[in-house]
Formats: C-alpha cells, sequence, structure tokens
C-alpha cells in the first residue's frame, strides 16, 4: 500500500533517498554534475513529501518558493525497483496538492535531457516546456517545464 507523509529536509528517509538521486544523477550528469549540484541543496526545504510502500520509503520530492506566485518541483526520485508503479505520479501530484493549498497558481521544474523518465512523466502530468529559467537559461542539458494549477 502506498502512503504518502509530508514532512520537511530533516527527515532522515527524504535524506537517504535524495543521497541514492545524487548517485544516479552524478552518472548520468557525468562531468557537468557539479553545475546542477550546486542548486539542489537541501538544507532549507520546508515543504517535502515522502513514499512509503509498506512502510519502506521508495520516493521522494520537494517544493520551495520560486516567484511570489509558483514553487518549484525538486528532488523528484523513486527508487528503479519502484518505478513504473505510480509512487513519482502520486509524489507529483502530493506536491501540486500541497502547492495550490499554500496559494500557488504554478509549478516550475527543471530536469535534464539525459532523464527520459522524468521528461516523460512531467508531460503526462500536464506540464508544459517552457523556456530555460533562472540559472538554466542556456544550459543545453537542462528542459524546463511549467504547469498552471487549477
Amino acid at each position: 500500500m502506498l502512503n504518502i507523509k509530508r514532512t520537511n529536509s530533516e527527515d532522515t528517509d527524504f535524506e537517504k533517498l535524495v543521497l541514492e538521486l545524487d548517485k544516479d544523477l552524478a552518472v548520468r550528469n557525468g562531468d557537468s554534475n557539479d553545475f546542477f549540484a550546486q542548486y539542489n541543496k537541501i538544507d532549507s526545504l520546508d515543504h517535502v513529501v515522502v513514499a512509503y510502500v509498506d512502510q519502506v520509503p521508495v520516493g521522494c520530492g520537494a517544493i520551495k518558493e520560486y516567484e511570489v506566485d509558483s514553487m518549484e518541483v525538486k528532488r523528484m526520485y523513486v527508487l528503479p525497483e519502484n518505478r513504473g508503479t505510480g509512487v513519482s505520479v502520486a509524489v507529483l501530484k502530493e506536491l501540486e496538492d500541497w502547492a495550490m493549498a499554500l496559494g500557488y497558481k504554478k509549478c516550475v521544474l527543471e530536469t535534464g535531457l539525459k532523464m527520459p523518465e522524468a521528461i516523460g512523466l512531467y508531460t503526462k502530468s500536464g506540464y508544459e516546456k517552457i523556456p530555460n529559467y533562472g540559472q538554466y537559461a542556456g544550459v543545453e542539458e537542462s528542459v524546463c517545464f511549467e504547469k498552471k494549477l487549477a
């Protein structure tokens, strides 16, 4: 059974999942990983979710304010053995619901061209590709998305 917990970045299950995420990104991003890592610190995230299957942490994600009306989706990850089971969809939906409850109008995010699973998730979840924003402007390996929240 899938359960999702709202927490913050001090959650030890979140920290463990992020370590796995960082290992995966280091392999996928190669030499450019240091650039991306500087924008993925987790020391002060107030809006984190952790997904559990039978009390085992299997996925996570976070949101942080990007602009007055928008939250940025960060640190999305699902363990490889749990991919394709709906965990990422549930995590993303919980983050979007939380952003709406906080009064935000949209979510934005950045992912990498080397993350086809992430691109597929965001596309099927109603995100639209936008020009690369902020620190990702001009970064060829990045692709950015946004979704207006209902």
